[in-house]
């Protein structure tokens, strides 16, 4: 069994970073919205209070620069990219879908979905295959002014997942199961809202907490 801790949408405010700790996991997982339209330069403190493997995605309130930072520091940027760890593999797309407030990182459908292709093509098949982005898929945990939201992009892919971890409605906290796929978010993190993930050791056993800490 390992368990993760999943968090989103700090935006630039990190002062539950050490009560998250508190719940020991052994892996964080930071779907987007680190700050709140920069500077990145503040994530550094961030990055540096967390000794346990980070892997981050850009939300769409954070600059593209982002990227960069997170190459230079000791946390893993899963941006078009993907990695596995003992019986986890994970993928990643950062950013959103477009929003009606032209904030800093959003992608069209398009590229969207050449990102997460990008990011599918180096992924290694494992027992628990999980997607970190940012926006939801379209139709799970995206329902805000009387509509969905969500990415058409990600949801063509969900089925490829056995879990979803994403963010960015804050009005959607919660888990949900889409074509026999879980979907997470963990709620804003910035009034302590978090998720423990528990991944079991045979295919489908992922247990999921929603915590406030």
């Amino acid at each position: 069994m390992m368990s993760v801790l999943l968090i989103a949408d700090l935006h630039g405010q990190f002062e539950k970073m050490d009560a998250f700790l508190a719940l020991e996991p052994e892996m964080i997982l930071i779907s987007g919205d680190v700050t709140h339209f920069g500077p990145v330069e503040n994530t550094v403190s961030l990055l540096q209070r967390i000794d346990l493997p980070c892997f981050v995605v850009p939300g769409n309130c954070d600059p593209p620069d982002l990227l960069n930072l997170l190459e230079e520091s000791s946390a893993v940027s899963l941006h078009g990219s993907a990695l596995t760890l003992g019986n986890i593999s994970l993928a990643g797309v950062g950013g959103s879908n477009p929003t009606p407030f032209n904030s800093l990182f959003e992608l069209s459908e398009d590229e969207i979905g050449h990102v997460l292709a990008q990011a599918m093509s180096v992924m290694d098949r494992s027992m628990h295959n999980v997607l970190i982005t940012h926006a939801p898929p379209f139709g799970a945990l995206d329902f805000i002014g009387g509509k969905n939201v969500g990415s058409h992009s990600i949801r063509s892919h969900t089925k490829d997942f056995d879990l979803v971890c994403c963010a960015h409605i804050h009005e959607q906290r919660g888990i949900a199961e889409l074509e026999g796929t879980k979907v997470v978010n963990p709620g804003v993190a910035s009034e302590g809202n978090c998720a423990m993930i528990h991944f079991g050791d045979r295919p489908k056993e992922i247990r999921i907490e929603l915590l406030t800490v």
